[in-house]
């Protein structure tokens, strides 16, 4: 007997390298003569379906979305202080993927945190916006879903948050 599958279709869940997607269908397939459930998830944003074996999903860091306590600690992070070390960029870009990878709110919302820039701040190498925007939209996908609200909705409650920090 397989275990106790926690999603169900409709549900969004979160798989920590692409973010937040819905679970479509959870099927039976025969792949290389074995068969195999799996829970198939649509990415709108990247027009992309993932199909993750069942006794898989817990080893991938496949989730359910965040609570809203999680996301208000998300938040809070948000208005915090930069925290920029002063190491070599390359290492700091590896940790900071790290972060956005993890899927965790929290870390993610630490990266947007110590990547934003106010007015009138120098402006960012083309890698540490990428990074930036990459962390952003991935917390304001989970965001939005939490607060069933959209994306753009989302990106600008964040906003208002870390220009008022």
């Amino acid at each position: 007997m397989a275990a106790e599958i926690p999603f169900k279709e409709g549900d969004y869940v979160v798989y920590p390298t692409h973010g937040v997607g819905k679970v479509e269908a959870i099927e039976k397939q025969e792949i290389a003569g074995h068969k195999l459930e799996l829970i198939v998830i649509t990415f709108d944003k990247d027009r992309m379906t993932l199909r993750v074996p069942t006794d898989k999903a817990a080893t991938s860091g496949l989730r359910k979305l965040s609570s809203r306590k999680m996301m208000d600690d998300a938040m809070t992070t948000l208005r915090g202080r930069a925290r920029v070390k002063r190491t070599m960029w390359s290492r700091r870009a590896q940790e900071y993927e790290a972060k956005i990878n993890s899927g965790n709110p929290v870390s993610i919302a630490e990266v947007v945190r110590d990547l934003h820039r106010n007015v009138g701040q120098p402006d960012q190498s083309f890698s540490e916006r990428q990074i930036y925007e990459a962390a952003r939209d991935r917390l304001a996908s989970e965001l939005a879903a939490v607060d069933k609200s959209d994306m753009e909705t989302a990106t600008d409650k964040m906003l208002e948050v870390l220009v008022a920090a």
